[in-house]
């Protein structure tokens, strides 16, 4: 699953390291949702959502257009 979270990330100018410290997961965790390799559990995606100030339709909606 591919998600917008690298993007949301680097816009609030944050590291791998500080989302998940603010998420309480791992910089291994939060580069393996980026990279889509990792489906993460719909608490840390609301974590997520809320470090980045985005929505979870923003951030993990599959658009069959890309």
């Amino acid at each position: 699953m591919k998600t917008k979270v690298k993007e949301a990330r680097m816009e609030k100018g944050m590291t791998q390291a500080e989302l998940a410290r603010r998420v309480n997961a791992t910089r291994q965790t939060i580069g393996l949702i980026e990279k889509g390799s990792f489906n993460p559990s719909l608490q840390l995606c609301i974590a997520i959502c809320i470090a980045v100030g985005k929505t979870l339709d923003e951030l993990f909606w599959e658009d069959d257009e890309q």
